[in-house]
């Protein structure tokens, strides 16, 4: 650490000095992060440099691309399956490409997160390798244990991958018996028990620091510890884990963030944001997420409601990375403690395309009894097929998703392909690499022709229009006196999902009609004649009428 700080120099040691004084950077609006696989959004690192200027439009501040660390050989479960954390994957670059974009984006007022896979390595890792040539000081870098307790654990645990991957452990006769594998056979867990794997994953995060990355997405955070007796999820040491590595960038590169991946209930996330002391900077918002995509399936904006006001419990000086979609399915047992089991496994179906659904989604796989989480892009799961027209009732519902999210307190994540309605890609299933992870059904390749399409009237110009205008529009929301945190809101009707954020000078109410009808409610006090800043208008006093998908930005008087 004290290395670490001493060689932290130029516009690094700038941008730590900077986030010293300016604590409060993360609870300002518009700060944009974009998801995306680099191969599949421009090929390699240069090419994504190419693609700056396309994305500084869009209004994105943070690039959060997928892993991009060397992976395994083959099957890497898309990139996490890390064989070496100082190396950049070769099909994309070299770690001086890396350390090029971060100082590009350094000098456009953006900043890179990168994925780091801290739960597990690749089996080809060099620390497994020389475990599994009897090395006694790295075996104990992994989790290893007898048939018997691994049949007895097995029977504690939950499966991640029932269909693909069935059980948490793999034989390994040079290991001397069971490895614990959460994810894949090929991704070997990590013993956090022994500190030596905590300290050389904190010089993992130092090396890429140096490197000009200004935050970390910790994969699968839920994950890191284990103990007897438990599903080995959330547990109170993975928390201390997470407060153990921010403190120690605090004193070493205190501009670096941490976002917990913990795709699991509000309950469980909020602790990754710190105890006894600061944890996580930033967390998926995976409860509102899911809750989202349950009320427009019912058009009943009660389960929203009781999910957003469970994210109000995290601590002022963090924020929600908030989301539609992202690169992994919808689990929608992270709604169970708001839902019963007949809803959860109602919208499972209902996105996976059974029934009376307008979605092209698809089911993908959970436990036995558990509802079956769901893959698709956005604009298949709201039911628009490639090439849908911009006034089509699944356009509108795209639109109304991405309206919800952006006018959320934290920063929105822009799933690429999102802004322009990119399709699924079926491709994938002709792929032996990828034909057997039906997460692929959401990881297409970017479509530049639609992307840089400039007709007004053409689908993917007139939602990536609406995306534009919606990072601008919350860009804007400080200079209007507009903040703190969103207070869900029952105007009435079922399907009227409304949140009110009244933290600043000035009251941001958000609506939307999550129906396929018109709806007329009252407006609460404060917010008759309220200036819409999504349409540059103001309201008439009394009843307004919702379009069907409808959403407002309304901005009540000082």
């Amino acid at each position: 650490m004290v290395e670490a700080a001493e060689n932290r120099g130029g516009h690094l040691a700038a941008l730590d000095a900077a986030w010293e004084v300016d604590p409060g950077r993360l609870s300002r609006s518009g700060q944009p992060l974009y998801s995306f696989y680099v191969d599949r959004f421009a090929g390699n690192l240069k090419g994504l440099r190419d693609r700056l200027d396309y994305l500084q439009d869009l209004g994105v501040r943070w690039l959060h691309p997928l892993p991009l660390l060397k992976p395994r050989p083959g099957d890497s479960d898309g990139g996490f399956a890390v064989a070496d954390y100082r190396s950049i994957d070769p099909r994309l670059g070299s770690m001086a490409d890396l350390e090029t974009l971060t100082a590009d984006l350094q000098t456009r007022g953006m900043g890179l997160f990168l994925d780091v896979v801290c739960n597990h390595t690749a089996r080809e890792h060099p620390w497994a390798e020389r475990a599994r040539q009897g090395d006694p000081v790295y075996r104990d870098y992994y989790v290893v244990v007898d048939e018997a307790e691994a049949r007895q654990r097995d029977s504690e645990l939950i499966d991640v991958f029932p269909d693909t991957a069935p059980g948490s452990f793999t034989p390994e006769p040079e290991m001397g018996g069971h490895v614990w594998t959460t994810f894949y056979p090929f991704q070997w867990d990590l013993n956090y028990a022994n500190p030596v794997v905590f300290a050389e994953m904190l010089e993992v995060l130092l090396f890429l620091a140096a490197r000009g990355v200004q935050g970390f997405r910790l994969d699968s955070a839920p994950f890191l510890w284990k103990t007897q007796g438990t599903t080995c999820r959330n547990l109170p040491q993975a928390y201390l884990l997470v407060e153990a590595w921010r403190a120690a960038l605090s004193i070493a590169a205190p501009s670096v963030m941490l976002l917990a991946e913990a795709i699991e209930s509000p309950a469980d996330v909020i602790p990754f944001f710190g105890d006894r002391s600061a944890g996580c900077d930033l967390a998926y918002s995976n409860g509102v997420m899911t809750a989202l995509w349950a009320a427009l399936a019912d058009q009943d904006a009660g389960i929203f409601r009781l999910v957003l006001a469970d994210t109000s419990a995290k601590p002022a000086r963090a924020a929600w990375v908030n989301y539609v979609r992202c690169h992994d399915d919808i689990i929608w047992n992270a709604l169970a403690g708001h839902g019963s089991p007949d809803d959860l496994h109602r919208w499972s179906r209902f996105y996976g395309g059974q029934g009376e659904s307008y979605s092209l989604g698809q089911s993908f796989q959970a436990p036995p009894g558990v509802a079956a989480s769901t893959n698709g892009m956005a604009s298949a799961l709201v039911g628009a097929p490639a090439g849908s027209e911009p006034g089509t009732p699944a356009v509108a519902r795209l639109k109304l998703l991405y309206s919800v999210m952006f006018g959320l307190d934290g920063l929105p994540l822009i799933y690429m392909g999102d802004e322009i309605a990119l399709a699924n890609d079926l491709s994938y299933r002709e792929d032996p690499e990828r034909a057997g992870d039906g997460r692929w059904l959401h990881r297409p390749a970017m479509d530049w022709s639609l992307a840089l399409e400039r007709d007004p009237a053409s689908p993917a110009a007139v939602v990536h229009g609406h995306f534009r205008k919606l990072a601008q529009t919350a860009a804007d929301l400080d200079g209007r006196g507009i903040g703190g945190p969103a207070c869900p809101q029952d105007l009435g009707p079922p399907e009227v999902l409304a949140y009110v954020r009244s933290g600043g000078e000035r009251p941001l109410l958000v609506v939307a009609n999550l129906s396929d009808h018109k709806v007329s409610i009252e407006l609460p006090t404060g917010f008759d004649g309220a200036e819409d800043l999504l349409e540059a208008s103001r309201m008439t006093t009394g009843p307004i009428t919702l379009p069907a998908y409808g959403c407002l930005w309304l901005a009540g008087a000082a």
